[in-house]
């Protein structure tokens, strides 16, 4: 008689909330490239992608009747919140300039081991699946970032892709392990968390000495940027703390793994970019680990 996997209905939630984050934040390059193309400054995209979402955002909450209101102690952790996961941003966008994204996307998927060593720290001990699936989805995406050009490596480029990785994983943390935050809905979370990102993306807009609007007209541009702000800002975000609330930070961080390959995967279908035997592989690699880990947890 075959075993089957049961889980309880807050975990399934969970592994699919993850998996959405995953594909979500990986939808990037489909609406960001054309805005670049058309010559839109990074930091602009970035100050109406989180614009929009704390104004769509907002309109929610209002239309739902939801308080605004929240106490200082969590006001303080959904400050520090926005600022790592701005903080990430901006490091990843600044590692593109240095070195090659794929090896930027590499050291930036060292956050699941980041998640997992902070837990430690903090007495919560992952189990050897979830560890030998990060190691596995790690060598996965290193495989996936294989193009075989040659590239003079900058060391700055890489501490800052790291320091991306660490942002990342402390917002995944503190999600999971702040009492204060607990009972503040996941909507409201984000909608704080976004803030931070519109005003920094803001001032550095401003700081570049050009209009806001440079590079950014017409429907197209507009949809574009829409897209940005529903898909990878407000839905991969809201996703992102529900999986960690109801899985666990590790095993919502290896889901991350849908990132890289949902980029690659727009990539070769949107924009006519070549699938070869090193991103077959490591797609291969990165779902056999996130299979593993799925079906050997249990409760």
């Amino acid at each position: 008689m075959m075993n089957t996997v049961k889980f309880d209905r807050a975990t399934l939630v969970g592994y699919i909330a993850g998996i959405i984050t995953g594909v979500t934040y990986g939808l990037n390059p489909l609406f960001a490239m054309p805005l670049m193309n058309a010559g839109a400054p990074v930091e602009n995209i970035l100050f109406f992608r989180y614009g929009l979402s704390v104004l769509i955002l907002g309109c929610w909450l209002l239309a739902k009747h939801e308080s605004f209101r929240v106490s200082g102690k969590q006001l303080v952790r959904l400050l520090i919140l926005g600022a790592c996961f701005t903080m990430s941003s901006l490091f990843l966008f600044e590692a593109y300039r240095l070195i090659p994204s794929g090896m930027a996307t590499t050291i930036v998927f060292l956050y699941p081991v980041l998640v997992a060593l902070i837990m430690v720290f903090m007495r919560v001990y992952p189990t050897w699946q979830v560890w030998f699936s990060i190691i596995l989805t790690f060598i996965g995406v290193f495989v996936l970032s294989r193009n075989g050009g040659t590239h003079v490596i900058q060391t700055k480029g890489i501490v800052i892709a790291a320091a991306s990785a660490l942002a990342y994983a402390m917002f995944i943390v503190i999600v999971n392990r702040s009492k204060a935050i607990r009972k503040v809905s996941n909507t409201l979370l984000t909608f704080y968390a976004l803030i931070v990102g519109t005003v920094v993306f803001m001032v550095k807009a401003l700081a570049g000495g050009h209009s806001l609007l440079l590079g950014i007209s017409g429907f197209s541009a507009w949809g574009n940027l829409m897209g940005l702000a529903v898909l990878p800002t407000i839905v991969s975000t809201a996703t992102l703390a529900l999986a960690t609330r109801k899985i666990g930070a590790a095993k919502a961080s290896v889901l991350g793994v849908f990132e890289p390959i949902t980029a690659i995967l727009v990539g070769a279908l949107a924009f006519g970019e070549p699938v070869t035997m090193n991103v077959l592989i490591g797609i291969g690699l990165t779902m056999a680990a996130v299979t593993f880990m799925i079906v050997s947890s249990n409760k």
